[in-house]
């Protein structure tokens, strides 16, 4: 039995999401565990692993994301990172001087990695997406990450290697040969499982990501629900709050509910509108969600990138929050076909273990 230490970035929850089923692949082979990880990300994996160990891990400060500002505040915050990556070794350092680990697994800390333990970096961007007027950005990006993952043993890349059913398009793919000789495509890896509906609805909602952009949508979305035909079912994504209000005989607005719940509204929705995040889209192919609009966070280049791909694609309409006609929008977005058949996460996450994890913790 081997012990392996997963820490997971906790910037929004789409990482955490995603390694939950490797944690339930590596349990299910009686390997031991430890969390390392703060804030959201590690709160919910403690709520799924009460088993499992824990340990406060912080990791790197969030960037404000103004919008169309997010990159000469992005910029501005380099230097703040640069010290929470030095702030990341010393205390990965400690941590290993404390117990004896057979794995690393990292989610997208680049400072998690041993030189003496074998390390494994998940991602799904091995390419970042930049805007156009700084294009070149995006070539010295692709050499500092293939630098980067030299450090670790192997590079998960939560995306299939199929080009025609590519999830994160130009993200997932490099050009340089000693990235693409260390990189495993492990397929989707989703925590969400298909839950019966209790109830079946037209249109849910789905407001989330980090503040002030969460309240921007809110304020922009609110007014015209109405104008949507159906029953409709709204979240805030405000866990702070539990409270529901009924507008109409067709309408609700939670405050927030249970990621279970969250899972049954989808199962049971005609009809999606949310952000589009990488992990969300994960959930939506393994959902085998057809209908929805997407609206890209403002200044996070990746969900940009990402939605105006799938609309390409002609999997799914994408629409700016700026210029956003709910009504219209959901109309034009009918005539997509959303994601085509793809390995759901139960057969992604066996044979990830069997193929790559099983060489480190069953030696």
């Amino acid at each position: 039995m081997g012990h392996v230490l997963l820490s997971t970035l906790n910037w929004g929850l789409g990482h955490a999401s995603r390694d939950i089923p490797i944690i339930r692949e590596l349990l299910n082979h009686r390997q031991d565990v430890t969390v390392a990880a703060c804030g959201n990300a590690l709160s919910m994996l403690k709520r799924e692993f009460p088993g499992c160990t824990f340990i406060e891990f912080p990791d790197y400060p969030v960037p404000n994301n103004s919008g169309r500002l997010f990159f000469p505040a992005f910029t501005a915050h380099v230097p703040a990172l640069i010290r929470g990556l030095a702030d990341e070794r010393k205390n990965l350092q400690h941590i290993l001087s404390k117990d004896h680990y057979d794995l690393i697994i990292s989610d997208s800390r680049p400072g998690v990695y041993s030189d003496v333990v074998p390390s494994i970096h998940i991602t799904h961007q091995v390419h970042q997406s930049f805007p156009l007027i700084v294009w070149p950005i995006e070539l010295i990006g692709l050499y500092v990450n293939a630098r980067s993952f030299r450090r670790y043993s192997s590079l998960v890349i939560a995306d299939n290697k199929s080009r025609d059913v590519a999830l994160a398009g130009k993200l997932s793919r490099t050009f340089f040969p000693s990235t693409k000789k260390q990189s495993y495509y492990s397929g989707i890896l989703a925590s969400v499982r298909y839950e019966p509906p209790r109830k079946l609805i037209d249109f849910l909602i789905i407001i989330s990501g980090m503040e002030p952009q969460r309240t921007a949508l809110e304020k922009i979305i609110l007014p015209q629900v109405k104008d949507l035909p159906g029953k409709k079912v709204v979240l805030l994504g405000r866990p702070s709050a539990d409270q529901v209000v009924r507008p109409d005989d067709d309408t609700e607005i939670w405050s927030y509910v249970s990621n279970e719940e969250k899972i049954r509204l989808m199962c049971g929705a005609r009809f999606i509108i949310c952000r589009s995040g990488y992990t969300s889209m994960m959930d939506f192919a393994e959902l085998q969600i057809r209908k929805g609009l997407l609206i890209p966070t403002p200044g996070q280049w990746e969900q940009e990138y990402l939605s105006s791909y799938y609309q390409r694609r002609g999997w799914f309409m994408s629409k700016s929050q700026y210029r956003l006609n709910l009504r219209q929008d959901v109309e034009r977005a009918e005539g997509f076909s959303g994601f085509p058949q793809m390995r759901k996460t139960g057969e992604n996450v066996g044979r990830l273990y069997e193929e790559l994890l099983a060489q480190y913790v069953e030696r």
